[in-house]
């Protein structure tokens, strides 16, 4: 499978610090860092797909599929291995119906950490269609500290998510 490693720069970072209060939703917090998290890997994505992250205009998809209306990117932080999984809400998965999601992973050095540091990576590690997530299994993965987590979850292990080049939507910058 084709990975797309992005590397985290000290600007992305503070961008995504700066941007919490903004973008911030109302739902169960898995870790204190998770907003940060998912900007980070917009960015990430954006790197890829537009050529320049600061083309993604991330405080206008608030409560919105994150690009062109099409594609959203689920991240998580944790050390990279492809049998990590792409997790979608169940919940959400029946609100929004993008033709995609692309799972990226912030490669951290241990399992939780408190902050994301520039320099590390964030791997694009493939992409399911809406239809693929909704045939998938669906389970409670539980809380990060222990014991139900409340919802469920469809997913797909990265092993078995489509490779980043076969991504079927193209960016707009090469139309």
């Amino acid at each position: 499978m084709k990975f797309i490693d992005v590397m985290i720069s000290k600007e992305m970072i503070k961008e995504a610090k700066n941007s919490v209060e903004k973008v911030k939703v109302n739902r169960t917090v898995a870790s204190p860092i998770d907003t940060i998290v998912g900007l980070i890997g917009e960015f990430a994505f954006a790197e890829w797909f537009y050529g320049n992250w600061k083309e993604h205009d991330h405080l206008d998809t608030k409560g919105q599929i994150d690009f062109i209306n099409q594609i959203e990117v689920k991240t998580s932080a944790y050390p990279f291995r492809e049998n990590l999984n792409l997790l979608v809400r169940e919940d959400y998965a029946k609100k929004r119906k993008p033709n995609c999601y692309v799972q990226t992973i912030i490669d951290t050095p241990r399992p939780y950490v408190n902050d994301i540091l520039p320099g590390w990576i964030c791997r694009l590690s493939g992409w399911a269609s809406h239809k693929e997530l909704i045939d998938a299994p669906i389970k409670d993965f539980g809380a990060k500290g222990g014991g139900r987590g409340g919802y469920r979850c469809f997913y797909i292990p990265i092993y078995k998510l489509n490779s980043m080049d076969s991504l079927p939507i193209q960016s707009p910058r090469n139309k």
